[in-house]
C-alpha cells in the first residue's frame, strides 16, 4: 500500500502547486496577451498565395487560386493604385489569359470610352484597322496613358486568340467622356435599315453633336468643356430625346427577320451618346457638381459594364483604377460612390474585385502643363498599408483573399491607413483606406516601373 500512495501523492502535490501558480499568474499573462496584438505580417504571410510572374507569358498555373477566389462571379474588378505601371498592366494581361483559359471569361472591359471600345473591338475581332494608329487616336488627354506597348501586347494577343478559337475574346470600353462618329452613324445607320421615317427627326436632335470630320479626341472634348453650361445641357437634353425616340420602337420595325440584339445594340449606342451628353452637364466650378459627375460617371460605367454582360452573357474582367472597382469610397466628399458599390448593387456577389497595391517603383504622370512625365517614388513610409504589406516575403507578388484571412490579418486588414490611391496627376494625397472594408481580393506587387509609352 505504502508504494502506491507515494505514486499518487507526490503528483497530487505537484498539481496543486501548479495550479496555485497557475492562478497567481493567469491574469497578468491575459493581460500582457491582450496589450500584444498578433502580428499581422505572419498572418498575412500565412495566407498568401505566391505569384510567380507579373508577366503574362508561361504557365498560370499559380493562379489556380485566384480561379477558386472568384468562383462563380460574373464581373471581375481589378484595380490598379497607379495609371500607368508595367507591372499592373502586364498583370492584369496575364489574369485575363487564366481567366478566358480556365474560367469562361471572355470580354476585357477598360475605363475607356464606350466609341473606342467599339474600334478596337472590330480590330480584335475582326482584325479591322491599324491597332496603332486606332490606340493612337482614341487614347488622348487622360486616356493617353493607356497608349503603352502593354495594351497593344493585350489587344494583339486578343485579336491572335480569336484567330485561332471558335468562342471569341471581346474588349470593351464602359467610360463616356467623349462619342465618336461612329456612335451617331451606328444609330443612325440603324435607323434608315428599320426605322427610315426617324431620321428626320434623329438628324435634327443629333445637329452639332457628331465631332467634326479630322477634329481628335482631346480637341473635341476640350470643345465641350467651354461651351456655354446651359448649351450643353441643351445638347444633353435632345441626345435623351434621341435615345426615347429610338428605344420606343417596335424591334421590327417595318421589315421582316428583324433582330433583336441589333436592336438593343442600337439603343444601347444612343444611350452612349446620351450619356457623354450627360458628363458636360455639370458646373466643373461648383465642388459639390463636381461630385455629383463623379458620382454619375461610375454609375454610367457599372450599368454599361452590366449591359453588356447582360447582353453577351460573357463574364467579364473589369479593368480601371483601385479606387473606381472599390465597395467603399476613400474620398467621398469628391467620389460620393464609387463603380464597385453600383455593380454590387446591380450583381450581388457576382461581382468580385481585387486590390492592386506596391511598395516602391515607377508611374507615368500627366504634369499641370498637360505633359506626360514618369515619376518615381521609394518604399512606402512605416504606418502606411503598404509598407506591411511589403514585409511578406513573396516576390514578385502574392495574392491574398482578405475575405478568408486568419483573424489577424483580418483585424489588420480592417483598419484605415494611408494608402497609394495615384491617379493621373501626381503628388496626390495616400487617402486612409481600410483594404478589407473596400475590397475582397489582394496583389501586393513590391516593385513596379513606368508602362511604355507609344507616343509622347
Amino acid at each position: 500500500m505504502t508504494p502506491q500512495r507515494r505514486r499518487t501523492g507526490l503528483p497530487a502535490a505537484l498539481l496543486l502547486t501548479l495550479i496555485l501558480c497557475a492562478l497567481s499568474w493567469t491574469p497578468a499573462l491575459v493581460q500582457q496577451a491582450r496589450a500584444r496584438p498578433a502580428d499581422p505580417v505572419a498572418a498575412l504571410a500565412a495566407a498568401a498565395h505566391p505569384l510567380r510572374t507579373t508577366e503574362p507569358g508561361g504557365s498560370v498555373a499559380d493562379l489556380r487560386p485566384l480561379g477558386a477566389m472568384v468562383g462563380d462571379a460574373k464581373v471581375v474588378g481589378i484595380g490598379e493604385a497607379t495609371h500607368s505601371s508595367h507591372e499592373f498592366f502586364t498583370n492584369k494581361h496575364r489574369i485575363f489569359r487564366y481567366l478566358v483559359e480556365e474560367k469562361g471569361f471572355t470580354a476585357f472591359a477598360l475605363e475607356a470610352n464606350w466609341s473606342a471600345g467599339l474600334r478596337i473591338n472590330d480590330y480584335v475581332l475582326h482584325g479591322k484597322g491599324d491597332l496603332r494608329k486606332i490606340m493612337q487616336e482614341e487614347f488622348q488627354d487622360a486616356y493617353r496613358l493607356w497608349n503603352t506597348r502593354e495594351y497593344a501586347d493585350l489587344f494583339t494577343w486578343m485579336r491572335d486568340y480569336n484567330a485561332h478559337h471558335a468562342r471569341k475574346v471581346q474588349f470593351i470600353g464602359n467610360d463616356a467622356a467623349y462619342a465618336g462618329p461612329e456612335l451617331f452613324d451606328r444609330v443612325t445607320g440603324y435607323a434608315r435599315e428599320h426605322h427610315p421615317a426617324l431620321l428626320p427627326r434623329l438628324a435634327e436632335l443629333y445637329r452639332g453633336q457628331r465631332p467634326e470630320p479630322g477634329t481628335s479626341v482631346r480637341d473635341t472634348m476640350q470643345a465641350l468643356l467651354k461651351q456655354p453650361l446651359a448649351e450643353r445641357r441643351a445638347n444633353a437634353d435632345r441626345a435623351r430625346q434621341a435615345l426615347d425616340l429610338l428605344a420606343g420602337q417596335h424591334p421590327g420595325g417595318d421589315r421582316r427577320g428583324f433582330d433583336r440584339r441589333a436592336f438593343d445594340s442600337a439603343v444601347q449606342d444612343a444611350r452612349a451618346v446620351a450619356q457623354v451628353a450627360g458628363m458636360y452637364t455639370y458646373d466643373l466650378d461648383d465642388p459639390k457638381a463636381v461630385a455629383d459627375c463623379m458620382r454619375y460617371r461610375d454609375r454610367v460605367m457599372a450599368d454599361n459594364t452590366v449591359w453588356w454582360q447582360r447582353h453577351t452573357g460573357q463574364k467579364i474582367l473589369l479593368s480601371a483604377h483601385n479606387a473606381h472597382v472599390s465597395y467603399v469610397s476613400d474620398n467621398p466628399a469628391q467620389y460620393p460612390k464609387m463603380q464597385g458599390a453600383f455593380l454590387r448593387d446591380r450583381l450581388g456577389s457576382a461581382y468580385v474585385n481585387v486590390r492592386l497595391t506596391f511598395s516602391e517603383g515607377s508611374f507615368n504622370t500627366i504634369d499641370d502643363e498637360g505633359r506626360t512625365k514618369p515619376v518615381t517614388v521609394g518604399p512606402a513610409a512605416p504606418g502606411s498599408n503598404e509598407h506591411t504589406l511589403d514585409q511578406v516575403a513573396h516576390r514578385p507578388a502574392w495574392l491574398l483573399d482578405m475575405r478568408n484571412a486568419p483573424r489577424a490579418a483580418k483585424d489588420w486588414l480592417a483598419g484605415a491607413r494611408p494608402t497609394r490611391n495615384i491617379g493621373t496627376a501626381y503628388p496626390e494625397p495616400e487617402y486612409m483606406t481600410a483594404l478589407g472594408r473596400s475590397y475582397d481580393l489582394l496583389i501586393h506587387v513590391h516593385s513596379i516601373r513606368a508602362a511604355e509609352l507609344l507616343t509622347p
